[in-house]
């Protein structure tokens, strides 16, 4: 069962306003959601009046990640799921309920399946136009390969931000941590699964700015309206430019190595036994489960 309507899309004053919408789901992220988003980037991208976009999420939160229950609720049927996200949501690609983990597991299948979300993740990186990502509440696990595609980050001093699933059952497919905070940060990360708040996110250079709650809105808006001031051709140049960077250090190959690995967390001993305890428990009670021994602090409030 597909959604009817996953992304809402607008142009005003240059800005190419792309926002999830499925605010009774966290905006989990489903098969339709994802493709939808990926055309309105090519729709921006091709729009010679769009200079910059801005990507948002409406209700509670920016994305809790992918939407697992959605997927045992369809006894597998192709979609995802998600328990509705705290700084912790389940993540990962279709399983059911009654999933039998003695059947072949296909890498390959896999692997083919989730690539594609890359590939719609990563247009907004390979938009030849400005993306900035506009995050409230919430912005974790899968959620977080959105706002790590977009070119610029605006974060809520009191949002969270994290990849929770690298405890287990998850690997992060879009694999741009490193690029984007440095080895030994996406190390502290991924090594625990905690979660930065929007100014620890600004601190560790993740975030270009860290408002608070009330401001953030108004602080997006100052941002992509001086970004739409420039041509679009001086704008494109500048991020293809900058691209380059990431490009030569690898990144295509650290995307294929994430996502192969990616379908390996949930094969392992643990990932069944992970998975198996929500098929029996629930998703959000095996998440609790498996996030209750880490207190979900935060890099600068952990106390031992």
């Amino acid at each position: 069962m597909s959604d009817p309507h996953t992304v809402t899309y607008e142009v005003t004053d240059r800005v190419a306003r792309i926002t999830l919408d499925r605010p009774d789901r966290g905006n989990g992220l489903t098969p339709t959601l994802i493709n939808e988003l990926a055309t309105h980037v090519e729709q921006a991208d091709l729009d010679p009046n769009v200079h910059v976009l801005l990507l948002a999420g409406n209700g509670k939160g920016f994305c809790g990640g992918y939407d697992l229950v959605a997927s045992a609720e369809g006894m597998g049927d192709g979609g995802f799921g998600d328990p509705a996200p705290s700084c912790s949501p389940l993540d990962g690609a279709v399983i059911a309920a009654n999933h039998d983990p003695t059947q072949t597991w296909d890498p390959m299948v896999d692997y083919a399946m989730m690539s594609r979300n890359v590939r719609a993740f990563m247009s907004l990186f390979h938009c030849s136009k400005p993306v900035v990502c506009r995050v409230h509440g919430f912005c974790v696990a899968g959620g977080t390969d959105l706002a790590l595609c977009s070119d610029l980050l605006v974060i809520a001093a009191d949002a969270k931000i994290g990849y929770p699933p690298a405890r287990v059952w998850g690997s992060p497919t879009t694999s741009l941590w490193a690029h984007r905070l440095g080895a030994q940060r996406a190390k502290r990360l991924l090594f625990t699964g905690d979660c930065l708040s929007g100014a620890e996110a600004l601190e560790w250079g993740l975030a270009i700015e860290a408002p608070a709650p009330e401001q953030l809105h108004e602080r997006t808006e100052v941002l992509v309206q001086r970004i739409a001031r420039l041509p679009v051709n001086q704008l494109a140049m500048m991020k293809l430019l900058v691209n380059q960077a990431l490009y030569a250090q690898g990144l295509h190959t650290t995307q294929v190595l994430g996502t192969v690995f990616d379908g390996i967390t949930r094969h392992t001993a643990e990932g069944y036994a992970f998975q198996q305890r929500a098929a029996t428990a629930g998703f959000r009670e095996a998440v609790r489960e498996r996030d209750e021994p880490f207190g979900d602090h935060g890099p600068s409030t952990f106390k031992g």
